[in-house]
């Protein structure tokens, strides 16, 4: 039950070289999140503070090892006067386990201005967290993130539309309070963005479980935000085939600010035998 403060305490080897710890863990492969969350403070750690994370794209190569620290090499693809972009490798046992292209952009500039409206969801505090209703073969992988609330929108509650093909609404923030330091709470959600929403191509096919991995990650962030206050994670997925789903997520503040958004593309095949490791790692997704 690592806090998000050691998960991201990455650790400066050489020039651009950073080393992220790991921790133990119930699942198989590193949880994507972590990876990813890992990567983007080793590119800001390369960024002055005049410039902002507004957007990163990564690819999941390899499961990592939950068990081994991951190294991350950033490389200085360009330093302009308004965006800035870095690249980072994620390495295991000397094999690219995780790349991500990161952008950022300076502070200050100015344009149009507008965004999505918030959707109707209930109040947090009325919902059940997600470790309590949570199956016992389940249960242990969750508490691993016994430091976030994760509260599902029961369906029964859920106002869907019927252009949508699967839906699903999650509210969730770190329980604890976190530095004021921007940088931290973009990498926190950049962590938390990866929980729960490949499981929203799941919702319209009850009682068959894929295997589940995610295979790469995109995020944009908007609006500033504080990751340790209620944020709602409304999700869709408009496709899945070929044993492969697309889960898209706006994220709001409970103000109604759009603050950022999410596309990744996760693995979602059947037909093939799983371990029971296999399962509770796709179902923690």
């Amino acid at each position: 039950m690592a806090t998000i403060e050691e998960i991201l305490q990455v650790e400066a080897i050489e020039a651009d070289i950073y080393r992220g710890p790991s921790f133990p863990s119930h699942l198989r492969r590193t949880f994507g999140g972590q990876v990813a969350g890992q990567a983007l403070i080793s590119a800001t750690r390369t960024v002055s503070d005049e410039f902002h994370v507004h957007s990163l794209h990564g690819y999941f190569l390899r499961p990592g090892d939950p068990d081994v620290p991951a190294v991350f090499l950033v490389d200085r693809i360009r330093d302009g006067r308004s965006f800035v972009t870095r690249r980072v490798t994620g390495v295991q046992h000397g094999e690219a386990i995780f790349t991500m292209s990161a952008s950022f952009h300076v502070l200050g500039d100015e344009g149009i201005e507008h965004q999505d409206r918030m959707p109707p969801a209930p109040d947090p505090d009325g919902l059940v967290s997600r470790v309590e209703e949570a199956p016992e073969h389940l249960a242990s992988v969750l508490r691993e993130w016994e430091n976030f609330d994760i509260r599902v929108v029961p369906r029964d509650q859920l106002s869907t539309s019927d252009y949508f093909a699967a839906q699903q609404r999650v509210w969730f923030r770190y329980r604890h309070r976190l530095p004021d330091d921007q940088v931290f709470h973009v990498c926190t959600l950049a962590y938390m963005s990866d929980m729960t929403l490949l499981g929203s191509a799941n919702v319209v096919h009850p009682g068959i479980h894929p295997q589940g991995a995610s295979l790469d990650h995109a995020m944009w962030f908007m609006r500033p935000f504080r990751a340790d206050e209620w944020l709602l994670y409304d999700q869709t997925s408009p496709s899945a085939g070929s044993g492969r789903a697309l889960t898209q997520g706006r994220i709001f503040d409970q103000s109604g600010r759009m603050v950022a958004a999410v596309t990744q593309e996760g693995l979602a095949r059947t037909g093939r035998n799983q371990t029971l490791e296999q399962q509770i790692g796709r179902d923690a997704k």
